[in-house]
């Protein structure tokens, strides 16, 4: 059995041969080594070697190992696809649109593309609830934009509008919960009213859990549902095991992306951002707190490119997304 890459050199060597490429991804959608067809859902089929594709015994139509995933209908060579991947998941701060352009061999546009499409194939859709026996839950929300003294003075005027810059006043606003120990949940909701809040309290914890959070008053009327407990900013950061520090290093590595990687987000992308970061925080180890090496991370996030696809006008806003 041939060794597999453990660094990025070896990656790019490894998978410079395109029917590699094909292995690998077959291996991660099909593990029993029998490929079934996205058509009609029969496993008997013909391997054309020369194309590269396979055809159905049953319906007689052909398809490769990009359809039905996120590297569907993409004229790009898997030989591009899966290093691109490798480097986002592997690199801590992510990797920009222009970088990787500059890498591959590649438009700045395709990688920007590129990138987004693996960044669906990183998000967690596996369900289940934070909290429970497995530990406290830290709560807390931040804001995303721009900051006023990088702004010019007329849009500074015009943002602040007589209600000044605090408060997150048109920024973004990001809600995550840690669970300590374990993984985060994180996703951008609309504002930081209640609704909002509980909400996503209530999606990402587990009903009679421990929470932890600041002195927002927003959280205070989920005791009756969680065992909640906080701490006053004002006051102090840590008081005894009651702290929100675990969920803000999440932030500051996703606002050390977002600025020092990406320099310039907007809104409406923010989320599939959130959804790239929480995947790497999520798996810098397993579950007995090993730390997981790169190619693991590179494997898990392969094992999720199928039964996800997101078009151009999809990522641009023109149309709905397909949900999967």
């Amino acid at each position: 059995m041939e060794q597999q890459p453990k660094t990025l050199q070896q990656a790019i060597q490894y998978y410079s041969d395109e029917q590699v490429c094909i292995d690998a991804v077959a291996a991660m959608r099909w593990p029993n080594g029998r490929p079934v067809c996205p058509a009609c859902g029969h496993k008997e089929h013909y391997y054309l070697k020369s194309q590269r594709r396979w055809k159905c015994k049953e319906c007689y139509k052909q398809f490769t190992v990009k359809l039905g995933s996120i590297f569907e209908d993409s004229a790009l060579a898997l030989t591009k696809w899966l290093p691109a991947l490798w480097m986002l998941v592997n690199c801590k701060n992510g990797i920009s649109s222009y970088e990787l352009a500059a890498d591959l061999g590649i438009s700045q546009k395709s990688a920007w593309f590129m990138l987004h499409r693996l960044r669906l194939a990183l998000q967690d859709k596996t369900g289940g609830k934070l909290g429970g026996p497995n530990g406290p839950v830290e709560i807390d929300e931040t804001y995303i934009g721009g900051k006023a003294r990088n702004m010019h003075k007329s849009k500074r005027r015009r943002l602040t509008d007589g209600v000044g810059m605090q408060g997150g006043h048109d920024k973004t606003v990001v809600i995550g919960a840690l669970e300590r120990g374990g993984k985060i949940k994180a996703r951008v909701i609309g504002d930081r009213k209640y609704p909002a809040v509980h909400g996503a309290v209530r999606d990402f914890v587990e009903s009679g859990s421990a929470i932890m959070t600041d002195e927002f008053t927003g959280y205070f009327d989920l005791k009756s549902e969680y065992d909640h407990q906080f701490v006053n900013h004002l006051e102090k950061y840590v008081d005894g095991q009651v702290h929100v520090q675990g969920v803000e290093n999440f932030w500051s590595l996703l606002k050390r992306g977002l600025g020092g990687t990406y320099i310039a987000v907007e809104p409406f992308h923010l989320f599939r951002y959130v959804d790239e970061q929480a995947f790497r925080f999520n798996n810098r180890k397993d579950v007995s707190g090993r730390k997981l090496e790169p190619v693991e991370r590179f494997k898990l996030a392969l094992s999720q490119v199928a039964g996800k696809r997101l078009t151009f006008a999809e990522v641009t806003g023109k149309v709905g997304e397909t949900p999967f």
